[in-house]
């Protein structure tokens, strides 16, 4: 099983977002510190709002933050927001299954297992432990030098 760019680049946002947490990030800051395309994220950022994971500000100062916390956002909370597909098999799909065993087989009731054991362990995590494992975030995703106060130059 192979998760989505969308999945990847989702799951950057969110925690771009939560580095960020008490600002609103904006898209091109965060296709800035990912090098990806803004369009790429605006496109991800739809079904993220409407599940609720980020909530969106309109207007020249608007932009992006976490629509709950980070420690209540888990990683299954996003792949299935961002996933089309969980169809490990011919079986899982929806529509005529044309395997004689498709009731009955081991395979079916062993790869059900193993993607309940992926969400599982996928719920585990929140967008807060990715955050928090990487102490370097904020550097590494140029948050310190943009929020740094501006200098202003004295009054002559």
């Amino acid at each position: 099983m192979r998760l989505t760019k969308q999945t990847n680049y989702a799951v950057r946002m969110l925690m771009y977002c939560a580095a960020n947490e008490g600002h609103l990030s904006r898209i091109p800051e965060i296709a800035r510190a990912y090098g990806v395309s803004e369009l790429f994220l605006f496109k991800i950022l739809q079904p993220l709002n409407k599940a609720g994971l980020v909530e969106t500000v309109r207007g020249r100062n608007g932009g992006v933050k976490l629509g709950r916390s980070a420690d209540r956002i888990t990683l299954f909370d996003v792949v299935k927001v961002t996933e089309d597909s969980f169809a490990m098999a011919e079986c899982f799909e929806d529509g005529v299954v044309e395997c004689p065993l498709v009731d009955s087989c081991g395979l079916n009731a062993a790869l059900r297992k193993a993607l309940n054991a992926f969400f599982d362990v996928l719920a585990e995590y929140t967008i807060d432990d990715l955050v928090k494992a990487r102490p370097q975030i904020n550097f590494l995703l140029g948050l310190d030098t943009l929020h740094m106060p501006k200098v202003t130059a004295p009054a002559a």
